[in-house]
């Protein structure tokens, strides 16, 4: 059996001893250096001539992949004992790769692992020459050049830019916000009716630069900036304006702040241009469904690209609103139902009571699309477009938004003609036979029967009144007396519950007699407790 072993000096290739492949005790054999040296032998080695030959070499045999050198090498040795030898790699990407283009009877499984162990420890005495610390320094030298070229070109580091690009494309928003503000209030003191007429920022920072003082103004021709309507309103505003009048020295420093406006502004475009090519070159499905800015602000938020991808569905709903979300689970309110998402268009185009549902829905696509854009393999990237998948869900969406709604405009037809029929329902009820209105309903619920007249006494209150009245008396006057001393009984505390909702039932207000004697009741029992 022939051994094809990869190190930092270059393509080794050893012959075992036949019938040693098939022995449980192969591993012990190579503690003592004599005894491996027997087992082994070396048959050929391919040496790297520079360290930027062994990083080409290695890192095609870590993508399995088989150079023309390496290739030369195997055929000029193995093509004499490939019909009757068998070749060992511990790679088995590598090992198919071999076993396809040299027709090579390849060995890459478990019975290899202690072989290829052994021949590890084994090595400086089985290359001729060779010390063990000249060893060491050569692989930490070729470790170190690995390192640095996967670190530069590493495909999972392009989610770096996008990150770094809406970072500085929100810095820029509040700066250009800031200085346009400024703008605005030093300019306004010279021409302060021009603020009303132009709300744009940008057009507002271009007139001050074109004409600078306000007397310019009426002779500046502003065709290119604004409409015709504005501009003649803005000549008409700066002929008549009540502004201060200011130096050439103050206009030069507003002219240089507006022109930093200017400036930043067409640098904010350019960098969002850039943004979105990146973004449709990394995430065309995440962009596609949820749109560049959104979805570069999940990345950024998420740290990567593949971190996104991990995320469940839940989480990328609620990314964004993590301190929300811990607030309400520690005063057990409701947890927030969106975060970043909700910048969206499918969510912010959605009615208020369907946003959080349409969130739940979009946040379920999301995490499906920045899974594809992040771990799908190339192959499985260049059989479809770049973003078919997103534009299908995004498509979904819409339709599902579309019946949603529909859903909810039935449901209020509904609704309505409900509401409609009770109150159509009162209005019979409210009506004579004829269509007349019923006066004798007036103030009187639909289940409630008319009170039937009831004599008067002599001090003015109807029998029922009375006994009410009569019954609060004499409570008041029970709990004054010895309501406090002694516990009531179950049968009195249940007749004061129903005395208590006689009195509930009775319009009539308490009388100052009967507060004065309850107030007393409840100073008597606090004085009993205390006692």
């Amino acid at each position: 059996m022939l051994i094809l072993f990869e190190t930092s000096l270059g393509v080794t290739l050893f012959k075992l001893k036949d019938g040693k492949m098939t022995d449980p005790n192969l591993f012990k054999e190579f503690e003592d250096s004599e005894s491996a040296s027997s087992l082994l032998k070396l048959k050929a080695i391919h040496k790297f001539n520079s360290t930027t030959e062994a990083l080409e070499d290695i890192t095609s045999l870590q993508d399995g992949k088989l150079t023309k050198s390496l290739k030369k090498f195997l055929q000029d040795n193995i093509q004499s004992d490939k019909k009757t030898q068998s070749l060992a790699v511990m790679d088995p990407k590598l090992a198919s790769t071999i076993a396809q283009k040299l027709d090579v009877n390849v060995v890459s499984d478990s019975t290899t692992i202690d072989l290829f162990r052994g021949l590890r420890s084994q090595l400086p005495n089985l290359l001729n020459g060779i010390q063990q610390s000249d060893i060491d320094t050569m692989s930490l030298g070729l470790s170190h050049s690995l390192s640095r070229f996967k670190l530069r070109f590493s495909p999972d580091k392009v989610d770096v830019m996008v990150i770094q690009a809406i970072a500085l494309l929100d810095d820029l928003d509040k700066e250009l916000n800031i200085y346009a503000m400024r703008v605005k209030e030093w300019y306004g003191w010279h021409f302060p009716e021009m603020a009303k007429i132009i709300s744009d920022n940008i057009a507002y920072a271009k007139i001050i630069k074109l004409a600078g003082f306000r007397t310019n103004i009426p002779q500046t021709d502003l065709s290119g900036l604004l409409p015709e309507d504005l501009e003649q309103a803005i000549k008409v505003a700066a002929n008549i304006s009540m502004g201060t009048e200011i130096s050439q020295t103050d206009i030069d420093h507003i002219l240089d702040l507006s022109e930093q406006v200017i400036s930043i502004s067409n640098y904010r475009s350019e960098l969002y241009d850039y943004l979105k090519n990146r973004m449709n070159a990394i995430a065309p499905n995440l962009t596609a469904l949820v749109g560049e800015l959104v979805g570069a602000r999940l990345i950024s938020h998420a740290g990567s690209l593949t971190t996104l991808a991990k995320y469940p569905a839940s989480t990328v709903q609620i990314l964004g609103a993590e301190k929300a979300l811990f607030r309400a689970l520690k005063t057990k309110h409701d947890t927030p139902k969106y975060g970043l998402i909700y910048h969206a268009s499918l969510v912010g185009s959605a009615p208020q009571k369907l946003k959080g549902k349409m969130a739940r829905m979009v946040a379920t696509k999301t995490s499906l699309s920045s899974r594809l854009d992040a771990l799908a393999d190339a192959e499985t990237k260049s059989d479809m477009s770049s973003a078919t998948i997103g534009l299908e869900q995004r498509a979904s969406l819409e339709s599902r938004l579309r019946a949603l709604e529909r859903s909810i405009g039935i449901q209020r037809t509904r609704n309505e003609a409900d509401v409609g029929a009770k109150k159509q329902s009162k209005f019979e009820y409210e009506t004579n036979g004829n269509g007349t209105y019923n006066t004798n309903t007036d103030n009187l619920l639909p289940t409630q029967p008319t009170a039937p007249a009831t004599e008067e006494n002599g001090d003015g209150l109807t029998e029922k009144e009375r006994r009410k009245a009569e019954k609060k008396a004499a409570k008041a006057a029970r709990k004054s007396l010895g309501g406090a001393e002694e516990e009531a009984t179950p049968s009195s505390k249940k007749r004061s519950r129903d005395d208590d909702e006689e009195e509930d039932a009775s319009p009539k207000k308490e009388t100052k007699e009967e507060k004065k004697a309850r107030k007393e009741a409840k100073r008597a029992k606090k004085a009993a407790k205390s006692e």
